[in-house]
């Protein structure tokens, strides 16, 4: 079982999810423009929790983060699609932690086609690891999900945490 570090309203989960829709307002959200700096240092911070397994303050984190990255911004910078990948993964783990399985199984799905191509943008991540390791949880959710009409019995015991490394 994954450690509970902080239980959210069902508001604050599903962040991740309404900002990326079509048509999602930011209203209400700084319209300040995200420097370099400012950006790797999030990314880090990011990195820094969810391999700590404090998913929800990750992403808090990055969150503030994709809201403050220019939608046309220069293209050496992460695309918006791709921190947004990683801010659901960090809310899928979330979802996880609360033992909401279905929620952690649809918002990794997400997390993991918005994360395709990512590594032009997080250059310094190993992603091929994580993509692997990406790839059990979503087995074992799947494999939860299936087991006795759609109730949660696990057959298997859970995988080890995904971790977010550096590339060697």
């Amino acid at each position: 079982m994954l450690r509970k570090h902080r239980k959210a309203s069902e508001k604050d989960c599903n962040i991740a999810n309404r900002g990326g829709a079509k048509g999602a307002s930011t209203e209400g959200y700084a319209s300040k423009v995200i420097n370099q700096q400012e950006l790797q240092s999030g990314v880090a911070a990011f990195v820094e929790a969810f391999n700590r397994a404090h998913f929800f303050d990750a992403h808090e984190v990055l969150e503030d983060v994709w809201r403050a990255l220019a939608r046309d911004g220069p293209r050496d910078r992460p695309s918006r699609r791709h921190l947004q990948g990683m801010v659901q993964l960090a809310v899928a783990f979330h979802h996880e932690s609360t033992d909401n399985h279905v929620g952690a199984r649809s918002v990794l799905e997400r997390a993991m086609r918005n994360l395709n191509g990512a590594d032009s943008s997080f250059p310094d991540l190993d992603l091929d690891r994580l993509r692997a390791e990406l790839a059990l949880w979503r087995r074992y959710l799947d494999d939860s999900e299936g087991a006795l009409g759609g109730r949660d019995v696990r057959r298997h015991a859970a995988p080890a945490l995904p971790k977010i490394m550096l590339r060697r």
